[in-house]
């Protein structure tokens, strides 16, 4: 093996959740096998990783936030300054901390840190988490040196399909063998099956309306019901014993040990963490934005591992109708699970695959 001289990185993305876990899992599996190496994230103070970069041990450098202007207006007129200005920013980070390669997540730290990239005459790498892609992405592809996806049949150039980095935790985890654990912390019986439904850390307000009234059919059938209804939700507490609704979930690996089914909204990483775990879902797509949730699901719903419902569709009636039904048929859902579990290797390599591509970019064979 050909040793190198340390490296410098520099991650750059954020905003949201689905851009920072991504990065940060990157970043962790960059540190495991080069401790000598400096692992840097570019970001913005609005962000998300604002918080949890510094949380998790990373030095974060600033760049200015700067929208891509959507219409002609005042901002728009003062785009090319502020964007200039960005560029700037990041040029001068790349330069006085001697980085080598540069690895955008999308979000608003991703387009400045491109084009500086290439300024400077460094190698950077795309990561594109959903189906559908983001501008800074869909622009940064054009030069990348090379360019990861999520998904089969994402429309960005140069794309290779590599999964999505996902956090140790999930990758390492043993849900059978913290199950018992699992049942305890939420009050619920181990022996017994268990679905989960949540829709993100604010809830999601279909879901939580449609089971309010059709969490008796799930009962009835035998099942007992995590659901994260979200800090917002106007839900309370059921007092049935097998109906437990919690704000939100700060072991979301417990529970995934616990769930035997999921029905939840299908951003990236959840789409991509349920594979990777081999769990059986009905997705129940975010109807708002540019549709990129109903194609983060369809890899999963075309291999068999899970079923969709249009989110106007996700109705008390439908949920009797149809996913009691499924609930109760141990051959149909058992069919779901291993087409899941199937898919769970390839679902788990996702972090491994990027980190080869940061190599391919740095001209290395993969350590």
């Amino acid at each position: 093996m050909t040793e190198h001289a340390p490296t410098t990185y520099l991650l750059a993305g954020g905003g949201t959740a689905g851009h920072v876990n991504p990065l940060l899992a990157v970043a962790d599996a960059l540190r495991a096998r080069e401790p000598e190496a400096s692992v840097l994230v570019l970001g913005t103070k609005e962000g998300l990783e604002a918080r949890l970069v510094p949380e998790r041990g990373y030095e974060l450098l600033i760049v200015d936030k700067v929208p891509f202007p959507r219409r002609p207006n005042a901002a728009a007129a003062r785009f090319p300054l502020v964007w200039r200005r960005a560029v700037a920013q990041v040029r001068r980070h790349i330069r006085d901390r001697d980085v080598d390669v540069v690895v955008g997540f999308g979000g608003y730290a991703s387009a400045p840190a491109y084009v500086a990239a290439r300024r400077e005459g460094i190698p950077y790498v795309v990561h594109e988490a959903n189906a559908r892609p983001g501008l800074a992405n869909v622009l940064g592809a054009r030069r990348a040196a090379r360019v990861g996806v999520t998904f089969a049949g994402t429309p960005l150039r140069g794309g290779e399909v590599v999964g999505m980095p996902l956090r140790r935790e999930i990758v390492e985890l043993d849900r059978a063998a913290l199950r018992d654990e699992a049942a305890t912390t939420f009050g619920l019986d181990a022996s017994r099956p268990v679905l989960l439904v949540f829709g993100g850390s604010l809830g999601a307000r279909r879901l939580n309306d449609t089971l309010a009234e059709s969490w008796p059919a799930i009962v009835g059938a035998g099942w007992q019901i995590l659901h994260a209804a979200g800090e917002r939700n106007e839900l309370v507490d059921s007092a049935h014993p097998d109906y437990r609704i919690v704000p939100y979930l700060d072991r979301m690996d417990l529970a995934f040990a616990l769930a035997d089914a999921v029905v939840a909204r299908s951003g990236a990483a959840t789409v991509s963490e349920l594979t990777a775990l081999g769990i059986p879902a009905v997705y129940v797509p975010y109807a708002v934005g540019n549709g990129e949730q109903a194609l983060n699901a369809a890899s999963a719903v075309a291999a068999g591992a899970a079923r969709l419902i249009p989110d106007a569709e996700f109705t008390p009636d439908r949920v009797r109708g149809e996913v009691v039904p499924l609930l109760a048929d141990p051959e149909t859902l058992g069919a779901l699970r291993a087409a899941a579990e199937a898919s769970a290797p390839a679902a788990r390599a996702g972090t491994a695959a990027v980190v080869a591509q940061i190599d391919e970019a740095l001209g290395r064979s993969a350590r």
